[in-house]
């Protein structure tokens, strides 16, 4: 008689090395997914990046370098 062990072929060992990888794999897949959704090109070219100056921001400064230069 074979024991239960063999039948399926795999050690338990094998098989929690199997469940590892498949879970490394799919945050692998999700970790991927963040970047490639975070790197995009926005698609409405009306919305400023959040660095940018308003511009309110803008125009003081603009302002200020007029003063200086004066």
């Amino acid at each position: 008689m074979e024991s239960e062990g063999s039948t399926t072929g795999l050690s338990t060992a094998a098989l929690v090395a199997i469940a590892c990888n498949t879970f490394v794999a799919i945050l692998l897949l999700l970790l991927c997914l963040i970047i490639y959704r975070a790197c995009r090109v926005p698609s409405s070219p009306e919305r400023l990046p959040v660095l940018a100056p308003s511009e309110a921001e803008t125009q003081q400064i603009n302002e200020h370098k007029y003063l200086l230069t004066s």
